[in-house]
């Protein structure tokens, strides 16, 4: 009877060695599991999307966009027309002073001796130089109320702009 005895301790003592040897390999495993499941991790240094994945991601950014892209243009417009505006406005403002300039280099000398008022000392003088006086005066008159009725075409116009403008934007 000892003998069957002693081939269960041996199976036994064979086992207890497997299973320690099985607990170191194990142990030893365990202990490097945060490197090994580094190791394992898989990195997508380049993500593969699918095609209708970035045709929605394209779709999603332009039409986020394109309002933006719009009313930055709109901006844009308005206030290049209204450089415009204001370029043509010193144009006929330019003009507008040109003219008076010129006309007070050829006449105005004459006439505007008194001050400014168009009125010059007449003593001593004759009818007819009182005459070529009040036509000097008269043809300066008729300048400036040309260059008035001028200025009031001109803010007309650009009256009616501005009113054509605001129709469209709304």
């Amino acid at each position: 009877m000892a003998n069957p005895l002693a081939d269960c301790v041996s199976s036994l003592r064979s086992s207890n060695h497997l299973l320690g040897n099985s607990i170191s390999i194990l142990d030893s495993g365990v202990n490097d599991f945060p490197r090994l499941a580094k190791v394992l991790q898989t990195t997508k240094h380049f993500e593969l999307l699918p095609s209708s994945a970035l045709s929605a991601a394209q779709s999603q950014l332009l039409s986020s966009l394109v309002p933006e892209f719009d009313s930055l243009l709109s901006r844009i417009e308005t206030h290049l027309d209204r450089l415009r505006r204001r370029e043509q406005a010193l144009i006929a403002r330019c003009e507008l002073l040109d003219g008076r300039l010129s006309l007070s280099g050829e006449d105005g000398e004459a006439i505007r001796e008194d001050g400014g008022l168009g009125r010059k000392s007449l003593a001593g003088e004759g009818d007819g130089s009182r005459d070529a006086l009040k036509l000097k005066q008269l043809k300066a008159k008729k300048e400036r109320l040309g260059y008035t009725v001028e200025r009031l075409g001109l803010q007309a116009q650009q009256k009616e702009r501005q009113l054509r403008l605001s129709v469209a934007a709304q």
